[in-house]
Order: C-alpha cells, then sequence, then structure tokens
C-alpha cells in the first residue's frame, strides 16, 4: 500500500513534476519583493484584465471552443436562454455519430436556484440507454472538463452531462446559511446543500439511474449523494477525492465561528465596495452596494452561532481520540482564516486589480504543460469564476477542516457503498492520499452483499480481489504522470479508463433490467 501524505488545500497545485511557469513581469519596485515567477502577469495585464471583466459565459465559451467540433454553442445565459449546436455540418460529417452539444440553465424550486449545464447527445440514436454526470472540484466549473467531453461522448448509447455545483461556476450563487446548532447537523445541511439540489436537477431531467463521475471536491460529494440516494447511482468514479482517509484531529477541530466570521465579512465587503464600486466594467453582480448601516452581508454567507464548549464532547466528534500524538500544527494565520470562513476566492475578490496577478500564481503553474492558447483561456476562465460572489465557498469550512481533511471522513462511510461499483483513480504524482482510496477498496471488498446483489456482480479479481465473488465492488486505478487534476493532467488515458467503465456499466445495466422484469 502507497504511503499516507498529507494533504493540502484545495486548490494548491500538483507537486512532482510539474513546472512552473515563465516570469513575464516585474515584482515591483517597493514593497516585498517575491520571485519573478510567482506571479507571472504582469500589473499591467493584470490591471486590464480586471478592467475588462471577461464574463463567465464568455470565458467559459472560449475554453469550450477547444473541443474539435465545427460548431460551438454559446453558453446559456438564462433559464429561457438554451443553446445548442450540432458537433459537425452536417451532422452525418461527424466520424463519431451524429452529436449535438447543449449549454442550459436549469431552474431548481426556491429562490436563487439555478444550475448551470452542458450535454452532449448522440442525436442520431433516439433516447439515450445510459447517462455520465460530472461535477468539478472545489471553485473550479465544467470548462476544466473541456477535454474529455469528445473522447467520452464517442461511445454509443450514453448521453453526458456536465454540471457546475450550485454556487460555483456559472451556476447560481444563493446565500449559503445553516440553520442547525448541533455538529453534526451542520455538516450535513452543508453536504445536502449540494446534492439535494443534484437530486432535484435529476428529477427535473427525469434520469432514473446514471453513473457519477466527480473530481476532488466533487468526488466527495458524489459518495455523499450515492449514500443518500443509494437506487439513482450504477457507478461512482471518483477521480482524486477529497476526504476519504481519517485524520484524528480534524474530526474535533471547531467549526467556523460566527463572530470572527462575521467582523472578518465586514472587512472584507467595506474593502471589496471601495474597490468595485467605481469600475462601469464589473457586471452587476460583482459590485458590493454601498451600505454605512449595520452588517447585513454576513447573511449572504453563513450565520451561525458561536461554538458552544459540548462541540468538543466525544459524542459531539465521533471516532476522536484525545490520546493520539500531537501532530506539528498548522499556521495559525491559516487555521484563523479557515475557521473565519475566508476562502481563497474572497482574497482574489478583495485584492482587487491585483486579483488576475494573484490567480496567474496558480494557473501558470496548474496549465504550465497546456498549450499557451489553452493556458490563457483557462486562466481568463478561473479567474472570473474566482471573482463571482461568494456562496457554495463558505461551505468547505463545514465539511473539511483546516488541512483538507474531512470532518467525517468518507472512510467511515465506505462499506456502505459495498452495493454500488465504485472507482477509486488518482493521478501518479497526486497530492491527495492514495492510501485513503486503497483502505477504501479494501474496506467495500471486506463487506458481505446480500446473495441477490453477490449474485449480479460482473467484475472478476479487479473488482473483488480474492473475496470469492461475495462482497462490494472496488478497485483503484493510477493515471500516470499525472497530478491532483488528472482528467487534465493524463486525459487520454483518464478517457480511456472511463471508457472501460462506460462499457462495464452497459453490461451492469442490462442484467439489472433483465432482474426488474
Amino acid at each position: 500500500m502507497p504511503e499516507a501524505r498529507t494533504q493540502q488545500s484545495p486548490l494548491a497545485s500538483s507537486r512532482g513534476a510539474e513546472t512552473q511557469g515563465t516570469a513575464t513581469a516585474d515584482a515591483g519596485k517597493a514593497g516585498i519583493r517575491f520571485p519573478n515567477n510567482l506571479f507571472p502577469l504582469g500589473y499591467k495585464e493584470g490591471f486590464s484584465q480586471w478592467w475588462t471583466a471577461v464574463s463567465p459565459a464568455a470565458a467559459e465559451a472560449a475554453v469550450l471552443g477547444f473541443l474539435p467540433f465545427n460548431k460551438k454553442p454559446l453558453p446559456a445565459l438564462t433559464p429561457s436562454d438554451g443553446n445548442a449546436a450540432a458537433t459537425a455540418s452536417p451532422p452525418t460529417a461527424d466520424p463519431y455519430g451524429p452529436r449535438e452539444c447543449a449549454s442550459n440553465m436549469v431552474p431548481l424550486s426556491g429562490k436563487n436556484r439555478i444550475m448551470n449545464e452542458f450535454s452532449v447527445t448522440r442525436t442520431g440514436e433516439g433516447e439515450p440507454k445510459h447517462h455520465l454526470v460530472m461535477l468539478h472540484g472545489y471553485g473550479a466549473g465544467l470548462g476544466f472538463f473541456y477535454r474529455n467531453y469528445d473522447m467520452l461522448s464517442r461511445r454509443a448509447g450514453w448521453k453526458i452531462w456536465s454540471l457546475d455545483l450550485l454556487g460555483y461556476g456559472r451556476s447560481s450563487r444563493p446565500p449559503f446559511c445553516i440553520s442547525s446548532k448541533d455538529t453534526e447537523g451542520k455538516i450535513t445541511e452543508a453536504e445536502d446543500w449540494f446534492i439535494d439540489a443534484l437530486e432535484e436537477w435529476r428529477k427535473i431531467r427525469g434520469i432514473e439511474r446514471f453513473t457519477l463521475l466527480g473530481h476532488s471536491f466533487g468526488g466527495y460529494l458524489s459518495v455523499r449523494y450515492a449514500l443518500k440516494y443509494k437506487d439513482r447511482v450504477n457507478k461512482l468514479i471518483l477521480a482524486s477525492p477529497v476526504g476519504v482517509p481519517e485524520d484524528p484531529y480534524a474530526v474535533r477541530e471547531d467549526l467556523p465561528d460566527a463572530a470572527a466570521q462575521s467582523n472578518l465579512q465586514d472587512e472584507y465587503m467595506q474593502t471589496q465596495e471601495e474597490a468595485t464600486r467605481s469600475n462601469p466594467n464589473i457586471p452587476d453582480t460583482l459590485k458590493v452596494p454601498h451600505n454605512p448601516g449595520n452588517n447585513v452581508h454576513s447573511r449572504s454567507t453563513t450565520d451561525l452561532p458561536s461554538s458552544s464548549s459540548s462541540s468538543n464532547t466525544p459524542a459531539a466528534k465521533p471516532n476522536a481520540k484525545p490520546n493520539a500524538k500531537p501532530r506539528r500544527p498548522l499556521p495559525k494565520w491559516l487555521v484563523y482564516l479557515w475557521e473565519a470562513n475566508i476562502s481563497p476566492f474572497s482574497i482574489v475578490r478583495w485584492s482587487g486589480p491585483l486579483g488576475p496577478r494573484l490567480v496567474s500564481g496558480w494557473t501558470s503553474r496548474r496549465f504550465s504543460q497546456l498549450p499557451a492558447e489553452e493556458s490563457t483561456a483557462l486562466h481568463d476562465y478561473a479567474y472570473s469564476l474566482f471573482r463571482q460572489r461568494g456562496s457554495g465557498e463558505y461551505a468547505l469550512a463545514y465539511v473539511l477542516a483546516p488541512g483538507a481533511h474531512a470532518r467525517r471522513p468518507l472512510i467511515w462511510a465506505a462499506q456502505k457503498l459495498a452495493g454500488t461499483p465504485s472507482v477509486w483513480m488518482y493521478g501518479e504524482m497526486d497530492w491527495m492520499d492514495i492510501a485513503g482510496g486503497f483502505a477504501a477498496e479494501e474496506k467495500i471488498r471486506g463487506t458481505a452483499l446480500p446473495e441477490e446483489k453477490a449474485a449480479a456482480y460482473v467484475g472478476g479479481e479487479e473488482w473483488r480481489g480474492e473475496k470469492a465473488g461475495r462482497g462490494g465492488e472496488a478497485k483503484v486505478q493510477i493515471v500516470k504522470r499525472a497530478g491532483h487534476h488528472l482528467y487534465l493532467d493524463g486525459w487520454e488515458e483518464f478517457n480511456e479508463l472511463v471508457g472501460e467503465e462506460m462499457r462495464d456499466v452497459e453490461v451492469r445495466e442490462r442484467r439489472w433490467a433483465e432482474r426488474q422484469q
């Protein structure tokens, strides 16, 4: 079993062989001087990008424009503004069969709840037999999967759906609020904020069962969805999921404190107001209205009572290990920002004209292996999303503790996935703890299934090891020469592996349908 690694922030770039971007900017003549390659985007270029305020829709369209299709749909801007286009003209010219890609904004119940959706349909085959739903990671968006849509949509009988999680990407950004008082209730409420929106979307689209692929935080939510809505997922494909292994300290960490968060939010909102109010090119959704009165802004993040002493009891924090050997503490500033629910995106918004330059420090390293044109488009796309009004990002501190370990680790519930085939996929140079995937695999395979479930298995030793066809089905896969963003770093191998899992689903679903007759 591979040696366990310490997890980093969900926005940390992959380690190992990933190269750093080339320096293009002077760090400035006054104050602290950073290495030239830390923030490659120059001050002038950064200010220009902040001033022009490229919309997320335009940035998403630019990224999806790299799909090898002759026609690209302009992303929808409103629920009544869906766009669709054939992948070739005429459609029969598509060598992989007539396909249509579409962009839609799907309204959900309640106020300001809309999910951004991109799909690829094989139009020459009637109603699709199988559905693959893709969920991005923390702070990202569906555009990051741009190198996967073409190959995955080539398989006959499948429809590809990719969603921006509620509160992320181009989905709407409703206020994130917590009403629960106890620790477990707060964690559950934060998770349900995302997965219940996914379930409502499924009902609207009329999908009975589907294969769910989630990356990083999307992988964590995919597991939680599969546990809550067991009959809807026929297979889980988890690409470098966060929150798998148990950290005895993470499960005892206090949840965000409302008072500290409120004060920092006030300070942030005042600074953001001054930085954006005078810019006529910034969309209204990004501007902070002038409000000299009492605090009302913190209600748009999370309004919680202060943590009580009971939150540190063993009953409130299951599996706590009070006698465990203390670890090296995280930097106090990191813990302080995390507990105050100040995200990296808050800092980007707070920094105003310096925001694009700060983001370039991540994007230049994250996308350095890509052609320059694609790297630039992804930087623009990332910045256009990062600067949007905060929403879903405020849920993270209720799901993960400082250090990106789950407050309620997935390994605790892995055995409950025994009835759903699951693939735990990691990059060869992944910073995520691959040992957690192997631990989950072992736990699932060691969980005996009821006779009718066990008889339905399709896979052999790769799925059940030496369990003789009686335990759950799970396996770990490694994408070579890839980091945390394995779907992009090793996109060709990733697409091939996912394609094999889609083929496996076809066999399983055929047998499942036969049992229902």
